[in-house]
């Protein structure tokens, strides 16, 4: 398989040198006869044959289309507009080339993970028909590995996308699990695995705050979201949370962007005049957006309109986009006023300073889910400073009107975040991210001890047990006639090897830098040689979202049980080459 994939990117060049409207010479077989005009149509090995039937590979695996799409009159008629010397494939036959390309990610994946030190795992599930979230109909399992390649890249790859049917216990997801670790190699490389009470949990909106007719839709995926996520925290959430412990024991830790989630959604419940104050203004802003012309609603919202974060899909519509979408409203409340001329649906003065505290309260909120929103990886080491940042908000802010909204986020926060601010791997990847460092510390002394023991830990398992291993000291070579002759020069001292308490001192006594951590540690291997083991595993740790459940959302976003459309056939390797793709084809 290798071979043909080596084989097909000499094609796909000559292809590319050639182009399409010249014939290509040193075709193995002459073209075929059309019937229809006489046009010489390619052979399948044909290098512009081969080339377009990639192409439309790449689409299906892109947009996650059905492979029929390839026998549509009307996907047919486009390509023999634009190559009529294209013989349509059957869609049997772009439904063989899958499993080939899944092999070929495959092996790069097992290549690249068997030069990575330590890896962390992230588990993600979506479960797709009418029983979504209770324990009934089919989904899929994503499992994601994170790493840091020898020049400290981080690289992410999904290593499956599983079809899962009826009730998966988290026992059977750690059977899945085992095995994917023995078929990728990575048995005793992984440090951490995010995993959340399955089915895991995809946003949600402002309460109210419905857009374009999406009421229906959007209610309908928070009411089943309660039973999911426990708004009541409820006995069958705690019991799936323990059982995933057990499985998985200290290594598991939950997704701090979906615990910031779930945070916010409490508080935001917890004030009822908020839900009617939105609802209101989402009508305003449906009519708005719908009557106003675009060139007067580009003096509001911009030309652009008010963007989804990045790697959120554009129709998406998630709290922290609608929150920009409301700043802006109120920003310009009198002149949409002005232009509007529906006066009922404007807004009150009452229902103004709602929103406004609204706004207020949030901001900082937006803030850090922006931060862990998006393609780039984030690392834990942001976790910690969020939570202290955003207590210390809540701390400082007085409201007159949704004072149940900032104490629902204040309990919240403490319910669920709290752990995190002794936890000792979010203790040592704050420390070990130069622009923090122990600068946010109450006891600078006491998190220093934590440092220390973790980095101790973490050295003692690179090396099997015992005390951290220390870099090898070469033999002294003697003194050579080209030593004696420079002799009167001044000789370096050798260096001794420092412990990890210097390197520690070292490290803190310097200032902090707006670096990015990766970059950093790059540049100070050398100088901090076991710190930056210990950086190289815990930057590897996540604190966003995963690509393929982003993905996911996509999926059931476009498949809704509601729509009635099938899956496409085979979703999981579409799913698990849509993640890859950068393996493929970059």
């Amino acid at each position: 398989m290798y071979d043909e994939f080596v084989k097909k990117k000499d094609v796909k060049r000559e292809a590319y040198s050639l182009g399409g409207v010249q014939h290509i010479a040193g075709c193995s077989e002459p073209p075929r006869s059309s019937h229809d005009g006489g046009i010489a149509k390619f052979e399948r090995n044909n290098p512009r044959q081969v080339l377009i039937s990639e192409a439309i590979a790449k689409m299906i695996i892109r947009d996650l289309q059905a492979v029929q799409i390839v026998e549509n009159k009307g996907f047919q008629d486009l390509l023999q507009l634009l190559e009529p010397r294209y013989t349509p494939e059957p869609c049997y036959y772009i439904q063989q080339q899958l499993p080939g390309y899944a092999y070929q990610v495959q092996m790069a994946t097992k290549q690249v993970l068997t030069a990575a030190e330590s890896c962390s795992i992230t588990l993600d599930v979506w479960r797709s028909g009418s029983g979504r979230g209770r324990g009934r109909g089919g989904g899929y399992l994503g499992v994601t590995c994170h790493f840091i390649t020898g020049d400290w890249q981080i690289k992410s790859a999904l290593l499956a996308c599983l079809p899962l049917a009826g009730h998966n216990t988290a026992q059977h997801v750690l059977s899945e699990f085992e095995e994917i670790s023995h078929t990728h190699g990575i048995v005793g490389k992984v440090f951490r695995v995010v995993a959340d009470p399955f089915p895991c949990w995809s946003g949600f909106q402002l309460p109210g705050f419905c857009l374009h007719g999406s009421e229906e839709e959007e209610d309908g995926e928070e009411d089943n979201s309660d039973e999911e996520m426990g708004a009541g925290v409820g006995v069958g959430m705690e019991a799936v949370d323990n059982s995933l412990d057990l499985c998985f024991g200290p290594c598991r830790i939950a997704c701090f962007t979906r615990t910031l989630g779930l945070c916010v959604r409490e508080g935001l419940r917890s004030s009822p005049q908020l839900s009617i104050a939105l609802t209101k203004a989402a009508c305003f802003y449906n009519y708005v957006t719908a009557t106003v012309p675009p060139e007067k609603l580009g003096q509001v919202f911009g030309t652009g309109g008010v963007r989804a974060p990045p790697g959120i899909t554009h129709g998406e519509q998630c709290w922290n986009w609608q929150l920009k979408a409301v700043r802006r409203m109120l920003e310009s409340a009198e002149f949409l006023e002005d232009i509007v001329d529906r006066h009922d649906l404007t807004l009150s003065s009452f229902e103004k300073e709602v929103l406004r505290e609204l706004v207020d309260v949030m901001e900082p909120f937006e803030e850090a889910t922006d931060m862990v929103q998006g393609d780039k990886h984030v690392s834990v080491s942001l976790a910690l400073p969020c939570v202290l940042g955003l207590r210390k908000h809540l701390a400082e802010t007085a409201i007159r009107q949704c004072t149940g909204m900032l104490l629902g986020l204040a309990q919240a926060l403490d319910r669920r975040l709290a752990a995190i601010l002794e936890d000792p791997l979010h203790v040592t990847a704050t420390a070990l991210d130069p622009q923090f460092k122990l600068s946010w510390s109450s006891d600078i002394k006491w998190h220093r001890q934590v440092l220390l023991k973790e980095t101790a830990k973490h050295l003692q398992a690179a090396v099997g047990g015992g005390s951290p291993q220390l870099p090898r000291q070469e033999p002294q070579l003697p003194p050579s006639k080209r030593s004696k002759l420079f002799s009167f020069m001044k000789q370096c001292q050798t260096s001794q090897t420092n412990s990890v308490e210097q390197e520690l001192d070292t490290y803190l006594h310097e200032d902090t830098r707006d670096e990015d951590p990766l970059h950093y540690w790059k540049r100070k291997a050398t100088d901090f040689p076991q710190l930056s083991q210990v950086a190289k595993k815990v930057f590897t740790v996540p604190a966003t979202t995963t690509p393929v459940e982003r993905i996911f959302h996509t999926v059931g976003k476009i498949l809704r049980p509601k729509r009635c459309r099938p899956l496409p056939q085979n979703l999981e390797t579409l799913i698990y080459l849509k993640a890859n793709y950068h393996f493929l084809w970059t």
